[in-house]
């Protein structure tokens, strides 16, 4: 099963080409490590992916659903992100599970009630990356790397179709990046795991 396709993407920004000609098939279940230097236009090919871009010309299609003729905001949810930039816009008040289970619909905050069932799945996923001990914690107060195991929590508490790990090490000493590439390894091969791709400048 194809889980994005992208054809032929260009993309310009005040008429500098970022991207040209990209096409890029990803089959359900598998794992992606995609490299390339700051500035390349990693992130770019990654929001247009999400739907947070819209390319110049080409087309976007993810789970049979081409963009522009669905609604991306519940489209959104079958996508788990994690980037920096997002990190920079969680509310840092809020509890590693309150983020967490802010992944439902895909907002930055909780803006309405969740059912139990619900909770119960955002402890679920907030302990396949180990972060139990922390899910009573504000955010603002964890480590880069418990910051960094809750996003990918939220991202993956709606059980999406994808992961998108942008940069996910990013500000991470060698020691906390090494423990948490570990237990992304783990995750990868669980069978709860999505299809993966991974976005990084370390060739390690």
């Amino acid at each position: 099963m194809k889980i994005v396709e992208l054809d032929s993407i260009h993309f310009r920004r005040n008429g500098k080409p970022i991207l040209r000609g990209v096409s890029w098939t990803i089959e359900a279940g598998e794992r992606w490590a995609f490299i390339g230097a700051n500035g390349s236009g990693k992130t770019t090919l990654l929001k247009i992916l999400t739907g947070y871009e819209w390319p110049t010309s080409g087309s976007v299609t993810v789970l049979g659903k081409r963009y522009g003729e669905v609604d991306l905001r519940e489209l959104r949810k079958t996508i788990g992100w994690v980037s920096t930039a997002l990190a920079q816009k969680v509310p840092g008040k809020d509890t590693a599970l309150e983020i967490t289970a802010s992944g439902f619909d895909a907002s930055l905050g909780l803006y309405r009630e969740l059912d139990e069932s619900q909770w119960t799945r955002a402890r679920e996923a907030l302990n396949l990356v180990g972060g139990s001990a922390f899910a009573g914690q504000s955010y603002e107060t964890l480590s880069q790397g418990e910051q960094q195991r809750t996003l990918i929590a939220r991202s993956l508490s709606n059980r999406p179709a994808v992961l998108v790990l942008d940069e996910p090490c990013a500000g991470l000493d060698p020691e906390a990046r090494r423990a948490f590439l570990e237990d992304l390894g783990k995750l990868a091969v669980s069978p709860e795991a999505p299809t993966v791709v991974f976005v990084t400048h370390h060739i390690e």
